[in-house]
């Protein structure tokens, strides 16, 4: 059944129960190629689940885990590479868990569900950086709307910086209620 068909996704804290889970994630062929080291990972995850800066989050679809998802903050990092972005501009990086849910839809749906909580919170921007290689992450969030924006190398490898933007009338409804 195609992604759009199912029940929204639940986006839950990471706990420190869910890194082996994770850990076993990162260790699959799909996401080994583009994820670090699974043991360096998962170190960042753990500090992580109480930063201010990463937000860690497990994806769920009917209370089953299928995908890791963290949003940053670019500006509450020193030097970060995406601190020119406009102030409250939120990152993201997603890895579906389970190799037979890669390729059918679930990271565009994901995302796109993700990127519209986070507009409903006032964000304006969204960003995400997927290596240039990874031909199927890209369509991935050209489909949920993202689109290149910049090529970069940073210390993150080389990326491609892809963005999107809330719509001009979410935008407005925000100005508007930050004036009253």
């Amino acid at each position: 059944m195609p992604p759009e068909h199912f029940q929204p996704y639940d986006f839950r804290p990471v706990t420190q129960k869910d890194l082996p889970m994770i850990a076993g994630w990162l260790r699959q062929p799909h996401a080994a190629q583009w994820w670090d080291d699974a043991d360096k990972e998962i170190a960042d995850i753990r500090e992580h689940i109480d930063s201010v800066s990463v937000e860690p989050l497990i994806v769920e679809l009917d209370g089953m885990p299928i995908a890791y998802l963290q949003s940053y903050d670019p500006h509450l990092e020193d030097d970060h590479p995406y601190a020119d972005q406009p102030f409250g501009t939120l990152g993201i990086d997603l890895m579906i868990g389970p190799p037979e849910l890669v390729g059918i839809g679930h990271g565009s749906a994901i995302v796109r569900q993700f990127v519209e909580e986070l507009f409903e919170e006032g964000v304006p921007r969204v960003i995400i950086d997927p290596d240039p290689a990874n031909i199927r992450a890209i369509r991935a969030y050209e489909k949920a709307g993202f689109r290149a924006v910049d090529r970069r190398h940073s210390i993150y490898g080389d990326v491609v910086l892809m963005a999107i933007d809330a719509e001009e009338g979410d935008a407005e409804d925000v100005d508007a209620q930050e004036g009253e």
